[in-house]
């Protein structure tokens, strides 16, 4: 069954296109990854994933409803993101007590355990709290509510790296408690990648690719050794990422197309393989053709 499914969906501000025909979906009981440079689109579509705002052309069906003012959806889904907005009045166990009559799936021993693990104050208030805290706390509600439909948008702004590791351990160990459909945000897919099963690299408002995170880690392959040499070898290929190691050496990525005797071939020839790291594999795959280049082209003068 598909959570969340997207056709031709396409999104405009001030006559600017953010989303451009955006088609994919979301099978249930799976944790994506949504990735993308700053920008992109990844809020916008995560706030029309969640119902806040509606489309401007296009299809979006969650649960197989248009999300937009639908009390269905809103009841069965959760965002969580550094813009929380909580009744001020209410201090922080109030606030657990209150989430648990709004969420129908909303565990208060988890949250409550969850709450004294990182040391909240229970007489403490929302808007008090540190930049990290409040998106701990916020991560708190979003762990505990066990939506059908649960969505962290950068949910670790401000954590340190630490609590960053206990946030992604305690989602996944209640994720393999309770399965639900899970989209998380984040610019730490270094930290995040072994919690994905799904990636969804988004790039000019458009899907750049969408696969298991599995096949995400196989997908490129990284070739160094003399320039002419690996770019002989590139002929004809998908160059995805090169850079210039020294007079005649070159660093070059691209799609791990190649059969196994190639490999083979091009070790016999001098040429280094490796694996390419996912989180530099999106970098690469969401360049601009300015940034390509690379900061060091800043600084060449003629």
């Amino acid at each position: 069954m598909k959570t969340v499914e997207c056709n031709n969906l396409t999104k405009f501000f001030f006559r600017k296109a953010v989303l451009n025909q955006l088609s994919f979906s979301l099978e249930e009981n799976k944790i994506t990854g949504l990735i993308g440079r700053n920008g992109v689109g990844k809020t916008t579509l995560l706030k029309m994933i969640a119902g806040f705002i509606k489309e401007t052309s296009g299809e979006l069906k969650v649960f197989s409803q248009r999300p937009f003012n639908s009390l269905n959806v809103s009841s069965n889904t959760i965002f969580v993101d550094d813009q929380m907005s909580f009744p001020p009045a209410l201090q922080l166990y109030e606030l657990l007590e209150v989430s648990s009559k709004f969420y129908p799936n909303w565990d208060m021993d988890l949250a409550q355990r969850l709450f004294d693990y990182f040391s909240f104050d229970p007489r403490n208030y929302h808007k008090r709290l540190s930049k990290g805290k409040k998106s701990t706390f916020n991560a708190i509600v979003g762990i505990a509510a066990r939506a059908p439909l649960t969505i962290f948008d950068e949910p670790t702004t401000g954590m340190d790296t630490a609590v960053r590791k206990d946030f992604y351990r305690a989602l996944l160990k209640d994720y393999l408690a309770r399965p639900r459909t899970i989209i998380l945000s984040s610019h730490h897919l270094e930290e995040m990648g072994d919690l994905l099963e799904d990636i969804l690299l988004l790039k000019d408002g458009q899907v750049k690719l969408h696969m298991p995170m599995e096949e995400f880690k196989e997908w490129a392959i990284a070739l160094k050794g003399s320039a002419d040499l690996v770019l002989e070898w590139a002929k004809g290929r998908e160059l995805i990422y090169k850079n210039n190691l020294g007079v005649n050496s070159i660093y070059a990525v691209m799609k791990n197309d190649f059969l196994p005797e190639e490999l083979m071939q091009a070790k016999e020839k001098g040429i280094d393989i490796s694996t390419v790291q996912p989180s530099d594999l999106c970098i690469y795959l969401t360049a601009s053709a300015k940034s390509k280049e690379g900061i060091d082209h800043v600084f060449h003068h003629r």
